[in-house]
């Protein structure tokens, strides 16, 4: 993932390269560029960050999960018209609190701004907090504890 520009006349230095690359794992580093004249260099390690971006519309809801009675689907309907949607940022497993013996985040009727916590989504053994991101009361969770999700999928109805 080293680069030289085309301009460069020589090999890599392997050695120089191998010393980068252990100073990054040693501070933690997931990413160096340097650039000395024309000979540019670029690092990374590890997976790619993931940028938690939530729409702003909330989503049709066929991207829900299945309901396990018909008359859920209008009910995820009616919801979509009154109210602001909090969804996922990514695929995971949902969370209401921290641990099992913690009391959850939120419940219905809990006021909430846009850094308050509303719940925990792991992926890949990684808890991530999700914040609101807006500024309302809870009026309906739409998932439950230790359900799976998917990325915006809606989680949380807020007025």
């Amino acid at each position: 993932m080293a680069k030289a520009s085309p301009d460069s006349t020589g090999p890599f230095d392997l050695d120089r390269l191998r010393e980068l690359v252990e100073m990054m794992e040693n501070h933690g580093l997931t990413e160096v560029s340097l650039q000395r004249g024309e000979e540019k260099w670029r690092l990374r390690r590890g997976p790619q960050e993931v940028v938690q971006a939530i729409p702003a519309a909330p989503l049709p809801a066929a991207v829900a999960p299945p309901a396990p009675a018909p008359a859920a689907a209008p009910t995820a309907v009616a919801s979509k018209e009154s109210g602001l949607f909090i969804t996922s940022p990514t695929v995971g497993t949902f969370y209401t609190a921290p641990s099992p013996d913690d009391p959850v985040f939120v419940k219905v009727g809990a006021k909430v701004n846009s850094e308050t916590i509303v719940c925990i989504v792991e992926a890949m053994k990684v808890f991530n907090q999700i914040p609101a991101e807006v500024n309302g009361t809870i009026v309906e969770i739409l998932v439950k504890n230790g359900d799976p999700i998917e990325f915006g999928q809606a989680l949380f109805r807020v007025e």
